[in-house]
């Protein structure tokens, strides 16, 4: 009987993929980069294309490194980036346009003239979101206004819409699902959160017309089956799907109120489970499906920062402080702090709980005593300080504190970052074995999804952990540093 779990991991930057047992064992991973694309300041795409190209060719040799057969694949899973934007032909599935990334800031003035005219009180309840370029609902509007013939086209019901998940789901199924999983949907600014379906009004409001969306369906139980996939043989089950940092939060095991992870990707994407109900945020976190399993549906609190790793490439890419993302930490460490430099890395605005577009990075702080050791430094300062900020923000609109952080993601693995997570943070990080938590989060919903597992309680014995981080800054130090970080912020 087939016992292994393909899960499909699509990336800002590339596509992966795992092959998992059932015992929680990771026989392979494998991913695949592929370009970003910058037509103007401010605006990032992907060809859908690449993305489909780099998942067969991440999952062809996941499948192969791992030494498995295909057809022992039980299930798959699929975890994704989430709020990036795609329309594309009902008939030959040809994209009608790149798709607009997460990143993408084109429709802030969009999102600008619906705040004055009232709408954004709105679109808060329904949605738990806020009006930002951000999210997925503007940026339909956007392709339907600016691609030629494509908002008649859309009113004829011959294009679809999706994000990542929605789109991989139909090229695996050879077109045959147009669906997506009630996570995504929550983050398009088109779903009314206690409903869980989409909302006339908020359609009406950003011009998106209802015939183009997928169906929404719990994050996990049979989404559909492979179907003319090069690689793989018709008839496997995909059987989770969930966007990335809500797969993250499943995938350590995050499954109590009060439980919460950060994930330290491109952005920082914080996350902390809120049970049954919905809980609003006053404190400028967004509300947001964690995922909806046997009739259950599951919230979270969620605070998002833009650039993370994202700040380290660019240390690299920009400036040439080093010559490889994995440099940095040993390039920090040869100061004992930064001095007197902080930065803020807001190079694509500032999201939660500040959601100001318009912001810009700052170094400040500078002198003459200053070197590059102090400028990588104060990037990971910056990296662990606006996670503060998020999860402050999470545990006021929840009204306790958190009593550690579950820590995941590429940049989870420098140490030093993490120490100061810790510290800044005044609460125990706690890194997993695994640190690629989205994909361990889909093949966990799909093996649970296929019967590989049973209950929650199996999926958290299969967690396992690698190290903890205590905080060691005193309490004084911790309020000063955070003082001097707001300062920062407040210059951007």
């Amino acid at each position: 009987m087939p016992s292994y779990i393909l899960a499909i991991d699509q990336g800002t930057t590339g596509s992966a993929a795992a092959v998992m047992d059932a015992k929680g064992g990771v026989l392979s991973k494998t991913k695949r980069e592929f370009r970003q694309i910058f037509p103007r300041p401010g605006w990032v795409e992907h060809d859908p294309e690449d993305i489909w190209r780099t998942v067969l060719e991440a999952v062809s040799e996941a499948v192969i490194t791992a030494g498995v057969l295909a057809s022992d694949i039980a299930a798959i899973g699929i975890t994704n980036q989430r709020e990036t934007t795609l329309l594309w032909d009902r008939a030959g599935g040809a994209p009608a346009h790149n798709a607009i990334v997460w990143q993408d800031r084109r429709t802030a003035d969009v999102c600008a003239k619906l705040k004055k005219g009232g709408y954004e009180a709105l679109v808060r309840r329904k949605t738990g979101l806020v009006l930002d370029p951000y999210f997925s609902g503007t940026k339909i509007r956007w392709l339907l206004d600016h691609v030629p013939g494509l908002r008649e086209r859309a009113r004829r019901d011959e294009v679809a819409f999706g994000t990542v998940d929605a789109f991989l789901l139909s090229r695996l199924t050879g077109g045959a699902v147009h669906a997506t999983d009630v996570s995504n949907a929550s983050r398009t600014l088109l779903m009314d959160l206690k409903t869980l379906q989409w909302d006339p009004k908020l359609c009406a409001l950003l011009g998106v017309p209802t015939q183009i969306l997928p169906r929404i369906r719990p994050s996990i139980g049979e989404f559909g089956r492979t179907k003319g996939v090069p690689c793989l043989p018709d008839g496997i089950p995909i059987t989770g799907v969930a966007g990335d940092q809500q797969a993250a939060l499943f995938g350590q095991a995050c499954f109590e109120v009060g439980e919460a992870k950060c994930t330290f990707g491109t952005g920082s994407f914080a996350l902390l489970n809120t049970g049954a109900k919905p809980v609003p945020s006053r404190s400028g976190c967004v509300t947001t499906v964690a995922w909806q399993w046997n009739g259950k549906t599951t919230y979270a609190l969620e605070g998002s920062a833009f650039i993370c790793g994202a700040a380290v490439q660019w240390l690299r890419d920009g400036l040439g402080v080093i010559a490889s993302s994995s440099e940095v930490e040993a390039l920090a460490k040869q100061v004992p702090d930064a001095g007197e430099v902080q930065f803020v890395p807001a190079l694509s605005g500032l999201g939660a709980p500040y959601w100001r577009p318009d912001a810009r990075g700052a170094i400040v702080g500078l002198t003459r005593g200053s070197t590059k050791a102090h400028l990588a430094r104060a990037a990971l300062e910056g990296m662990a300080m606006q996670n503060v900020d998020l999860l402050s923000a999470m545990e006021r609109d929840l009204g306790r504190r958190i009593r550690s952080l579950k820590v995941d993601g590429g940049a989870a693995a420098n140490d030093l970052l993490m120490q100061l997570q810790a510290d800044y943070l005044g609460v125990r990080c706690v890194r997993p074995s695994v640190i690629e938590t989205t994909s361990a989060g889909a093949a966990f919903m799909a093996g649970l999804g296929a019967g590989l597992w049973s209950s929650a309680d199996e999926v958290r014995r299969v967690w396992k952990e690698d190290r903890v981080f205590e905080p060691k800054m005193s309490a004084a130090s911790r309020k000063a540093k955070l003082r001097r970080w707001q300062d920062a912020v407040s210059r951007t």
